[in-house]
């Protein structure tokens, strides 16, 4: 149960004296609630930590925004929340920018005359090859025939018999599974080129 909104006012009072304390005891007195929220919507402990972290430094700048009726651990609560729904959409949008990004080009691009450009070309479309051979066969598929292919949904639904509400949530799911797999490729080659596993084939750092 939360303790009382008035010993709570007193601590937000004395936060926004700047009183290090009070927020000491306000981030010990709620930090397993914020990171329970955290954790549901990153099911990792890591970047619920984090997460956690920037949500109190968001509660700290919003302190004199509190209203003093209220209870302050359903308003912490609330921001929380809104917190980790704002991070989820801007994550989303990134994600889907890289695809829009990544797939906005031909995987058989034409020549075009300059050695480099089409060298960069070739790379950027094999970069895109390995994300795709890694997703499962039915979201690979979905991606392939909506945004290579360019089949409509009617069309896709048509073609795989399947209804059309199906089609759409695969193409979202190989979209968002593609995304993530080419962000994480990204950041792990910082740029280089994949490094060769036993065998002789490439593999993703």
């Amino acid at each position: 149960m939360a303790p009382p909104t008035r010993d709570d006012v007193r601590l937000i009072e004395r936060c926004l004296a700047r009183d290090d304390a009070a927020w000491e005891e306000i981030v010990a007195r709620y930090r397993r609630r914020v990171f329970h929220i955290a954790w549901k919507f990153t099911g990792r402990h890591a970047e619920a930590e984090d997460l956690t972290q920037e949500i109190f430094l968001k509660v700290f700048k919003s302190l004199d925004r509190f209203h003093r009726d209220a209870d302050f651990g359903t308003w912490l609560s609330s921001v929380a929340r809104n917190y980790c729904i704002d991070r989820y959409r801007a994550g989303k949008r990134e994600r889907e920018v890289v695809v829009e990004d990544l797939l906005a080009f031909d995987l058989a691009p034409a020549a075009s005359g300059n050695p480099y450009r089409e060298l960069e070309s070739r790379d950027r479309t094999s970069f895109v090859r390995r994300g795709l051979d890694q997703l499962p066969d039915k979201l690979r598929e979905a991606v392939v025939l909506r945004d290579l292919v360019g089949l409509t949904y009617q069309e896709m639904a048509d073609r795989l018999g399947l209804p059309e509400g199906t089609v759409k949530s695969r193409i979202n799911r190989g979209r968002e599974e593609l995304a993530r797999l080419l962000l994480r490729a990204q950041a792990g080659r910082g740029g280089s080129r994949p490094a060769r596993a036993r065998g002789g084939k490439e593999r993703w750092s």
